[in-house]
């Protein structure tokens, strides 16, 4: 029996939470708990002392947040509450129950003014409310949790559910004959089953089974580099759908939050650390639009 057993995973009816729920048959020695808005509601403070006052766990894996980057910038209170005071709260918790935790963060946390992929330690600096937001909870972690937490930067994050570029781009695509998407803004598609498959193979590493360890930061997207305009061709190509997809640069396409030009994560150390073999973007996305035709059959 492994020395991790029970496991929470919050948000699990988004994109990362729903992937990780779709897996859990290929690990029958685990006891998985994923509590809903009502068992768990991370925008109340008193929920979540509630929800952990009587379910105890050995790790858990925090899926949720506010992801809307837009709209965080006219709601920075209800972003602070999600992906600051809750992870806080979460981090407490998991230190009184002497639990794991695994935490999930994002590349906005860089300003994206590199020029080669960002490492870990590389300096962060958002240029928004929801990155500045983020960061703060990976702060309050590192300073509650200084052993046994896990926190995993990502980008660009799709999957066969919820919302997100994929399922827009497809149904743009049907509706419309052309489209213009932003060239000047790099980085790296995630696919949440991959993402979620990683997670699953670091829970199992003799690392993360020890007593103790030492709390980190690591980084993981699918491998590869595009902007959103080469993304979106490539799903177009891949899903046989004609549409004229021009490119046009950031400025052109105003957003009320500020998004990093360039936003490439360096993952040596996941998978040095994990023995982990990261897909290829493109391998990912075949894969989810496989899965979103097997859903429409």
């Amino acid at each position: 029996m492994p020395k991790i057993a029970s496991i929470c995973v919050t948000g699990g009816t988004g994109q990362l939470g729903s992937s990780i729920k779709a897996l859990v048959g290929n690990y029958p020695d685990f006891d998985f708990s994923f509590p809903n808005r009502q068992q768990l509601d991370l925008s109340q403070g008193q929920s979540i002392d509630q929800y952990f006052a009587s379910n105890s766990f050995d790790l858990i894996i925090n899926c949720a947040a506010y992801t809307a980057v837009d709209k965080a910038e006219s709601e920075p209170e209800l972003a602070d509450q999600l992906n600051h005071l809750a992870v806080k709260q979460i981090a407490e918790v998991a230190l009184k129950q002497q639990a794991k935790l695994i935490h999930l963060s994002t590349d906005y946390v860089f300003a994206g003014e590199n020029y080669r992929p960002y490492v870990e330690s590389d300096t962060v600096n958002p240029k928004s409310v929801y990155g500045s937001s983020k960061l703060k909870g990976e702060q309050a972690i590192q300073s509650i949790m200084p052993q046994n937490a896990t926190i995993i930067r990502t980008s660009w994050v799709y999957s066969e559910f919820g919302n997100n570029f994929v399922k827009t781009m497809l149904k743009l695509g049907v509706q419309r004959d052309e489209l213009n998407v932003i060239f000047d803004q790099v980085g790296t598609p995630t696919y949440a089953g991959d993402l979620a498959e990683a997670i699953l193979h670091m829970m199992k590493n003799d690392h993360f089974n020890q007593p103790e360890f030492e709390t980190s930061i690591y980084h993981y997207s699918n491998e590869g580099v595009c902007s959103w305009y080469d993304f979106a061709v490539t799903i177009f190509e891949l899903s046989g759908l004609t549409c004229q997809v021009s490119p046009i640069e950031m400025k052109d396409y105003p957003t009320a939050a500020s998004r990093p030009h360039y936003s490439v994560l360096n993952k040596a150390k996941i998978k040095e650390n994990f023995s982990l073999t990261i897909p290829y973007w493109k391998n990912g996305l075949q894969r989810c639009l496989a899965k979103l035709k097997e859903s429409q059959e």
